[in-house]
């Protein structure tokens, strides 16, 4: 802040500071009761209901801070105060913050209103949150964010039966003891040796499930002395009750829960930072920002990702480059090869290459984030304005900017302006992972492009362009789709069959000789550009040729209208309890746990 004496209690900054604090509280409330309300969808197998309030809740941020910038501008005639005034805004707004339960969150919420607000030129400290101005450390929620067991005290099994009856779901479960065992003998599995305990060794359960899909996710760690181990219980309704899904004790496995491309959590938190913490200690690789998204705090994980790509660039040296692969008709698509992600800014109407305007895309990118992603489709990051250094872009790379994008750039001789950009993880274009690929990837890569097309048809999503350069390969070997500017909802579409030619000359014509209407998608077509070689036809025809008729696609329609909702899992079906054992617990059980080990009530 630059050296000056405000004058104290100034009347009208503490009324703007304190407008916005109840508007971020307001927002926050709303939200959590969203996800407070996830239990009940949960026990009552609401799962239409679960999806549509994952996209209700995907507008909330939106609709706060738009309500509070109209307040302020009616009110206070907001866009007309001085700079004085605004710096005392933000002293004030700190001070509410000292003993707030989400001030990370509070603070996101300033800069977005303050940004719909002030001129760019004012987007800097002196103004708004650059960085943290209050800790999160220590911040004490109640109840508090994680509950402790001992269960050197009464035994791991009765622990396991604490742990899963501690939620108090108003569902019973369909044999709570053979979940138990279940859990213990994958435990004996995963750790092939019972550890030394430690006197105060402990399991550590975050209070609040995580819902989404048709799951509930219990996560926590045991800690030992100096060693901790991560674990994650899935909990889905059977037919007579709830029943342990399974039970991951991979980092990476746990990881994967968190992944972008999937639908974000409902998760009931007091305090969020807590969570983050608490996840990032069994994900030490994930970023902070995704954590947060994954939370459904989309808006505090592009804050916490616009920090670290600002520290990034100070940090290196490289230049922004041409991402690699087919060059797209409706986005440029640009890379730092330093930074895992690729910016994608919407060409000039003159420049795309289909009959789309750019308002339509920025819909289709939306509607990305209110459909469940079932771990086939990227998430994104939306900016708007976001000044990157001029002289860290390769000569081609800023030439082609300046000409097919702009109208979405500004150059104030020192920095690139870009009004609106999308930001994705990066992945490896599957056209290019295919042409390098050996026959075993090949078939694997194959196998899960046709997966990816036919999950994201399930989830009521017709991805339109699915050529492979549309879709990328994780570093986990699975397939993505990435490309957004076709994509529809599969109840919107018409899959008719290609009617016969009246006769041989029609099949020979530059133009069908049947109608086709905007919405009209013909599946036999698929295999003409699907697939450019016979190796791969052959290897998509061995487990997806259902793909290629009319009738796959209806189906999935006719189950989508009927308010069927699929089941999506983000690990694999061997992992699945019902799979691993089969009704053949006490046999396992002796052979893994010795029989003294099995609990005496089962």
């Amino acid at each position: 802040m630059p050296d000056r004496i405000f004058p104290l209690g100034s009347d009208q900054a503490y009324r703007i500071a304190l407008t916005l604090i109840e508007g971020f509280d307001r927002h926050y409330s709303i939200f959590r009761e969203c996800s407070r309300q996830a239990a009940a969808r949960f026990e009552a197998c609401d799962w239409p209901g679960e999806l549509q309030a994952v996209r209700e809740r995907v507008q909330f941020y939106d609709q706060r801070v738009a309500e509070t910038v109209q307040l302020l501008r009616t009110v206070f005639h907001a866009q007309a105060l001085d700079d004085v005034t605004w710096q005392q805004v933000k002293l004030m707004y700190i001070g509410m913050l000292i003993n707030h339960k989400q001030p990370e969150l509070a603070e996101t919420f300033f800069n977005s209103v303050s940004c719909r607000i002030l001129d760019r030129a004012y987007f800097y400290n002196d103004y708004l949150f650059a960085r943290p101005a209050i800790s999160t450390a220590y911040i004490v929620s109640s109840p508090p964010s994680y509950l402790s067991y001992y269960p050197q005290e009464q035994g791991l099994p009765e622990t396991i039966r604490r742990i899963l009856l501690a939620v108090g779901w108003q569902v019973p479960f369909e044999n709570l003891e053979r979940d138990i065992l279940r859990v213990m003998v994958t435990l004996r599995r995963y750790l092939k040796k019972w550890p030394q305990t430690e006197v105060n060794s402990q399991l550590q359960v975050l209070s609040s499930p995580f819902y989404r899909n048709k799951s509930a996710w219990l996560i926590g760690k045991a800690v030992n002395g100096y060693q901790e181990y991560p674990f994650a219980l899935a909990v889905r309704h059977g037919p007579q009750g709830l029943r342990v899904d399974t039970l991951l004790l991979e980092s990476w496995r746990i990881s994967l829960l968190f992944s972008l491309s999937r639908a974000y959590f409902m998760v009931d938190m007091e305090v969020p930072s807590a969570y983050v913490f608490f996840l990032r200690s069994i994900m030490p690789a994930k970023p902070t920002g995704e954590i947060y998204t994954m939370l459904g705090l989309g808006k505090q994980g592009k804050t916490m990702f616009y920090r670290d790509l600002c520290s990034h660039l100070k940090h290196s040296n490289d230049t922004f480059i041409v991402a690699p692969g087919v060059r797209g008709m409706v986005m440029a698509v640009f890379t730092l090869p330093s930074f895992p992600y690729v910016f994608k800014v919407i060409k000039d109407h003159a420049y795309i290459q289909k009959d789309m305007a750019p308002a339509t895309v920025m819909t289709k990118y939306q509607m990305v984030k209110q459909v469940d992603r079932v771990g086939r489709m990227a998430d994104t990051l939306e900016f708007s304005h976001v000044a990157l250094p001029r002289d860290r872009f390769e000569p081609g790379l800023l030439k082609e900017l300046r000409e097919v994008c702009a109208q979405s750039l500004e150059d104030d001789g020192e920095r690139l302006v870009i009004k609106h950009v999308y930001i994705e993880r990066r992945l490896t274009p599957l056209n290019l992972y295919l042409a390098h690929a050996d026959a075993q990837q090949l078939r694997d890569a194959v196998r899960e492009y046709g997966d990816a097309i036919r999950e994201m048809a399930q989830a009521n999503v017709f991805p339109g362009d699915m050529l492979s350069k549309n879709f990328g390969v994780t570093r986990y070997g699975r397939v993505v789709f990435y490309d957004y500017d076709e994509i529809e909802y599969m109840t919107d579409c018409c899959f008719r069959h290609i009617p016969p030619p009246p006769n041989p000359e029609a099949e020979m014509g530059a133009e069908p000789w049947y109608p086709v209407g905007r919405m009209d998608v013909f599946p036999e077509e698929f295999g003409r550009f699907l697939m450019s070689s016979p190796q791969l036809r052959e290897t998509f025809l061995r487990d997806h040729a259902d793909l290629l008729t009319p009738e796959f696609w209806q189906n999935t329609q006719a189950r989508i209208r009927a308010g069927l909702v699929e089941d999506f899992f983000p690990y694999p079906q061997e992992l699945r309890f019902i799979r691993v054992f089969d009704g053949h617990e006490q046999t396992i059980s002796r052979k893994f746990l010795g029989p003294d080990r099995v609990d005496r009530r089962e």
